[in-house]
């Protein structure tokens, strides 16, 4: 079982930063690959960013560039740096966690936390 607490959402003007954090409580967190997903009101959930155990990285196309994932197996958290925000970023992010490696779908990822809403408006 991993429990996962995100943090770091906020209300930010566009072309601004955020850092999101995203903590675990599995002792074998250095395991797993972890992932990012957002989902804005009417909106499926959809996929963000990934990092594997060993570090290798995923993006959406539509963040590619201006988000940056990164894993801390020490700290066991992992971080979502968001640049460049515009209005279209605004949505709930969920950190998750799953043993499939590579995967960039919901399913891949068996435990999701509550979410931290970023908001980016003018």
């Amino acid at each position: 079982q991993v429990q996962l607490v995100e943090s770091g959402g906020g209300l930010v003007q566009p072309e601004n930063s955020l850092r999101l954090s995203c903590a675990a409580s599995s002792a074998t967190f250095s395991g797993y690959n972890m992932g990012w997903f957002r989902q804005a009101p009417g909106k499926e959930r959809e996929f963000v960013a990934s990092v594997s155990w060993a570090g290798t990285t995923r993006y959406a196309d539509s963040v590619k560039g201006r988000f940056t994932i990164s894993r801390d197996n020490v700290k066991n958290t992992i971080y979502l740096r968001m640049n460049s925000l515009k209005p279209e970023d605004t949505a709930a992010y969920f950190c998750a966690a799953g043993r499939i490696v590579g995967s960039t779908s919901t399913s891949g990822f068996a435990y999701w936390g509550q979410g931290t809403q970023v908001t980016v408006t003018s």
